[in-house]
């Protein structure tokens, strides 16, 4: 079995794939205050009954990489592979500083490039909302990066005295009758808007429609507040692609 370790700011995202068929999702809250005994004991715990024999790690966490990477290979005595500048990913980044990319972008473009026609848009709606474009030629050339939803809303109430910590929710009108509604008309739907609107502006650059892709944790939540519906929804797709760049260097 494949373990694909998707290490993001809020949470750590694991796939257990059996013979490339994806049969469980696990997660973890990221804590890089968290020791290695610590991650080991809530990994065995997670993992417990899954015969592990190799793992790829892709990670935004830098203070993460080399502790998860210990506990895993401890835990299961394999040798993880971690996506890093250095392994084949199958696609050209044509950008001026592709060292930039970070490993669940280029995972995201890794998986579709797998699963979908080209060009193509893929939407990733987690702690930040990104945007990864491919073009008709297959070559992931740029995109865009915003805050999303969760940061959004905290950011309102710990940078004022008055408004209040909410969590994401629906929003169920577009003009709010207290401060609560208000805020989540516009952090909700705002950014359901602002993603309509930057697909139609790259759109516009591409000189071409994309097929567009969502992916997630908050996928579920804006889509339905937006214009532009999806030509897919794939909640998964990160850990597809980890799963594509481990069999590129197995």
């Amino acid at each position: 079995m494949l373990l694909a370790v998707d290490i993001g700011n809020t949470n750590i995202t694991m796939g257990v794939f059996d013979n490339e068929k994806l049969i469980k999702t696990l997660r973890h809250q990221t804590n890089v205050s968290f020791s290695e005994e610590q991650y080991e004991i809530a990994f065995n715990k997670l993992l417990t009954g899954y015969k592990i024999t190799e793992c790829i790690i892709g990670s935004v966490v830098k203070d993460l990489d080399t502790k998860i990477k210990k506990v895993i290979d401890k835990i299961f005595d394999i040798n993880s592979i971690t996506l890093s500048q250095n392994i084949n990913i199958g696609i050209k980044i044509d950008a001026p500083h592709p060292e930039q990319a970070g490993a669940d972008r280029i995972a995201n473009v890794c998986g579709a490039n797998k699963l979908y026609p080209k060009p193509y848009i893929v939407v990733d709606m987690g702690t930040a909302t990104t945007f990864e474009i491919v073009n008709k030629k297959g070559d992931f050339f740029g995109g865009v990066i915003m805050l999303g939803v969760g940061l959004q809303l905290k950011s309102l109430s710990g940078n004022t005295s008055l408004l209040p910590d909410i969590e994401p929710q629906d929003a169920e009108k577009a003009i709010g009758d207290d401060t609560v509604s208000s805020i989540l008309s516009g952090v909700i739907r705002g950014h359901a808007s602002a993603i309509d609107g930057l697909l139609e502006q790259c759109e516009e650059e591409l000189g071409e429609k994309a097929f567009i892709i969502g992916t997630g944790g908050y996928l579920g939540l804006l889509s339905k507040y937006m214009k532009r519906k999806f030509d897919a929804k794939n909640p998964s797709l990160t850990l597809e692609g980890l799963k594509e760049i481990y069999k590129l260097n197995r």
